[in-house]
């Protein structure tokens, strides 16, 4: 086992990374950039350093700076946690050229997961169903409208690296098609510095449902169960659920036991999650792996009763899973609303500056993840989400209930957050049964 560890991330999941790490006797270093200096949390590593200026780019994303900091700190691994370093292979390599361990996956399995094209191929011979589209890439509009005209329109353009809904554009017919093409291309050029795209079937009213999976170096794959992360805004997920509602119980079996085929099919280790969309007959299509640990992890924990950045740390070690499948309960129901420093009044603008007071809510399975304290300014140059309000009871009604009550006793003044409209969502009767898609929130709110 590991007797150091750099987290490569700041805010809260870099706390949880933190506290992980102590409950397994595991020295922690932090780093932070000039923005989050004096942040309260760092105070509770081991060591922490300074690796740059406020702009991420300057910062948590500087290679350099943060191999250095852990060969000055003799820190043996580095954590990602998620964005920033999470799943960037020329990072993973760079740490395995200096002989630090990155918790996560081989930069080979990242690399080829990460490039959604690849990962299709990949996906077709496990046998996982994927969405009717475009063999490979497409560059040339005429070959587009070929596809285009074979799988149906509406069609999806799609960019093969990144992620967030970023070089995604929905073409209706043949006379957008060409548009969609070119802009796709721009947006993921600028934002990913690969301009690929590829064409799917545009699946209409489909649910967001991922499966959590674990797999150690010794060949072991396991699933944790699905959840259910359908209510989002521009692809930002805004609410998160465990198990899925409505979801058949053969339909649940077939997802969940897809996932395990697709990362024994990349030789896949450590923790990942294999994202699906469902359609309204419940038929579901392989979209994409994120090769990291992901922001809504804590409401699988939360059911199953493992911890899932220990487990990666375990892993990463060498450790062979501790459980096989047959161990992994699936109890009651767990829900997550990321609390965003944003106002849904302004179209979700960001909402940084200070935070007066906050009252955190409480009570028999309630947990609040999250770094910001009275005092805390939020700053302008990252995410803008302050903390996670996840809630554990044992039927969904019941996980309503206390989640409602929970952004109730939520209170945190001197920003604006997205709690109430959170609150809104949970009591509409369609999120009620369980009648929410990917673009629910922009048909409804």
């Amino acid at each position: 086992m590991f007797n150091r560890i750099l987290i490569a991330n700041r805010g809260e999941i870099a706390l949880r990374i933190i506290r992980a790490c102590k409950e397994m006797g595991i020295e922690t270093v932090a780093v932070f950039s000039e923005a989050d200096r004096g942040s309260k949390y760092l105070e509770l590593a081991d060591e922490a350093y300074c690796v740059g200026n406020a702009r991420s780019g300057d910062s948590y994303l500087r290679t350099t700076q943060l191999i250095s900091a852990a060969e000055l700190s003799g820190a043996e691994a580095i954590h990602p946690g998620y964005g920033f370093m999470g799943e960037n292979a020329d990072f993973n390599e760079a740490c395995r050229d200096s002989n630090i361990n990155f918790i996560g996956p081989s930069p080979e399995a990242m690399r080829m997961l990460g490039d959604k094209n690849t990962a299709r191929s990949l996906a077709r011979k496990a046998k996982v169903p994927v969405v009717p589209g475009s063999a490979g890439l497409i560059d040339d509009p005429k070959e587009a409208t070929k596809v285009a005209k074979e799988i149906g329109y509406p069609v999806l353009v799609k960019a093969t690296a990144g992620g967030g809904g970023k070089g995604m554009r929905v073409a209706e017919n043949e006379a957008s098609l060409k548009h969609a093409l070119e802009q796709a291309a721009q947006e993921a050029e600028a934002a990913f510095g690969d301009a690929g795209v590829y064409l799917e079937k545009f699946i209409s009213l489909p649910r967001h449902v991922e499966v959590q999976i674990l797999a150690d170096t010794h060949g072991n794959v396991v699933h944790l169960w699905e959840r259910d992360c359908s209510t989002q805004r521009r692809h930002q997920k805004l609410i998160e659920e465990s198990p899925a509602p409505t979801l058949p119980p053969k339909v649940r079996t077939e997802i969940c036991d897809a996932a395990v085929r697709m990362i024994k099919a990349a030789d896949y280790s450590n923790a990942a999650t294999v994202e699906f969309i469902v359609d309204k007959d419940n038929n579901f299509y392989f979209i994409e792996v994120n090769a990291r640990i992901q922001v809504e992890h804590p409401v699988t924990e939360m059911v199953t009763g493992i911890d899932l950045i220990q487990q990666q740390i375990r892993v990463a070690a060498g450790e062979k899973l501790s459980f096989t499948q047959d161990d992994i309960p699936c109890n009651g129901v767990s829900i997550e609303c990321r609390i965003n420093a944003e106002d849904p009044d302004r179209n979700f603008g960001p909402c940084p500056g200070t935070i007066e007071s906050i009252c955190m809510p409480g009570g028999l399975g309630v947990r609040f993840d999250t770094h910001v304290h009275a005092g805390y300014t939020v700053p302008p140059y990252y995410d803008s989400m302050v903390g996670k309000l996840i809630v554990h009871q044992p039927t969904r009604t019941q996980a309503i209930a206390c989640m409602v009550r929970c952004l109730d006793e939520l209170r945190i003044e001197g920003i604006k957050t997205t709690a109430e409209f959170q609150k809104t969502v949970l009591l509409h009767e369609d999120f009620v049964n369980g009648k929410v898609d990917t673009k629910w929130v922009e048909r409804n709110m």
